[in-house]
């Protein structure tokens, strides 16, 4: 039995490969990746529909477009609008909207026909009353999400705000810290949204067992600990 966890898109995108070789002889018009339960996003020119691994569809309904399968749902594209299907291609709830993302953690990003974001249930019930200009996805039970005004912040999974501080730019948390921007520039908060350190880098990514890459102002490419210094400078400034 052939595990899909071992395929992988051909370099033309028209099928899948497995251990280098055509896992199946069907050929569209683009696929996407394996995912849990097994089935993978294809396409035959206006028609979308997942497939097995043998090629063949995984059920008769079609769509104009889907997308891989996450925690037991697959977002899909509709004459209807977007919404999520189970692995038999029915679908999970009577909701239309004008975008929504992969369930995380059991609960979903969507857009609704306002243009606002928030999200929602398997059920399509909204997880919670209030309504955003963008939401992200949850990771470990917190959401950023951006208000009419501009800013972000970080919510938990009942979409009540966690510290209540805003921000220009924000990313969820990575063991402990988010990447977050203010008029100053980027640099590394805490779950309390307090900044760890006075600097502020043009550039910063997550931190990595205690370190982060970092870009300074001037170009240059730092390596910091948590509390902002400098451990190692890895490309010195105002390279052109």
């Amino acid at each position: 039995m052939k595990n899909w966890k071992e395929t992988s898109v051909s370099p033309d995108g028209t099928h899948h490969l497995y251990h280098g070789e055509p896992l199946y002889s069907a050929r569209f018009s683009e696929v996407l990746k394996f995912h849990e339960p097994g089935l993978a996003p294809a396409a035959v020119g206006a028609e979308a529909f997942h497939i097995q691994l043998d090629g063949n569809p995984a059920y008769p309904q079609r769509f104009k477009r889907t997308f891989g399968f996450y925690e037991g749902f697959a977002a899909v594209i509709s004459q209807s609008g977007w919404h999520h299907i189970t692995p038999n291609g029915e679908e999970r709830y009577s909701v239309r909207f004008t975008w929504c993302g992969n369930f995380q953690g059991g609960k979903c990003t969507v857009r609704g026909s306002d243009g606002l974001y928030y999200h929602i249930h398997s059920t399509g019930e909204p997880c919670y009353g209030a309504r955003h200009r963008y939401a992200g996805d949850y990771k470990d039970g917190i959401a950023v999400v951006q208000g009419a005004d501009g800013l972000s912040t970080h919510i938990n999974a009942h979409g009540v705000e966690l510290h209540g501080k805003r921000f220009l730019d924000l990313d969820v948390f990575h063991k402990g810290f988010a990447r977050a921007r203010d008029k100053d520039g980027w640099a590394h908060v805490d779950t309390a949204g307090r900044f760890m350190y006075t600097r502020r880098f043009a550039m910063v990514e997550p931190f990595y067992n205690g370190f982060a890459r970092v870009e300074d102002r001037d170009g240059a490419l730092l390596v910091i600990r948590e509390n902002g210094a400098t451990e190692w400078e890895l490309r010195l400034g105002n390279v052109q």
